[in-house]
Parts: C-alpha cells; sequence; structure tokens
C-alpha cells in the first residue's frame, strides 16, 4: 500500500449546489447517474444528498421551473449526443 505524506483533498459544495443537484435529478425523464456524470460527481454522493434534502438536513432556495426544465433539456441533448458519439467511434 503506498503511503500519503499529504491530506487527501476533499471537495465541499454549497447546500444551494446540492439543491439544485438534488432538483435536477428529480425531474422526469432524467436518470440521476447523467445529473451526477454532467456534474462530475460520483452517483453516490447525488444518492446520499438526496437522502439528506428528504430528510431535511440542507434546505436552499427553490430554483425556477424554467431553469429546471432548461437544465433537464441540455442534459437530455448531452445525453444524446454522447450516446450518438459512441455510435459514431464504432463506425
Amino acid at each position: 500500500m503506498p503511503r500519503y505524506t499529504k491530506p487527501r483533498r476533499t471537495w465541499q459544495y454549497t447546500d444551494e449546489f446540492k439543491v439544485t443537484a438534488v432538483q435536477l435529478s428529480l425531474t422526469d425523464n432524467v436518470t440521476s447517474k447523467s445529473v451526477a456524470d454532467s456534474l462530475d460527481i460520483h452517483p453516490f454522493m447525488l444518492s446520499r444528498w438526496r437522502k439528506e434534502y428528504r430528510e431535511g438536513k440542507f434546505v436552499g432556495k427553490k430554483i425556477k421551473a424554467e431553469a429546471v426544465k432548461a437544465a433537464s433539456s441540455e442534459l437530455k441533448r448531452l445525453r444524446k449526443l454522447e450516446i450518438e458519439n459512441e455510435r459514431l467511434k464504432k463506425v
């Protein structure tokens, strides 16, 4: 096992970021994995944030429905592009 000489870096996210991520993952036709991938976080972290959000451990400002809709459509577009990119790589 390697020895760590420096402390590991842990990222700290604001409650507002967490709430936004959770609300994006709760929209229809969007998977939690795609939200986690687009935000560059681990899907398990997002599921933990969703649990904490349900329990009321952090509360942020509610984001507007238009913002959620725009973000979810952007995630769908990104997912389509990723699928198309994978398909083109195979060809």
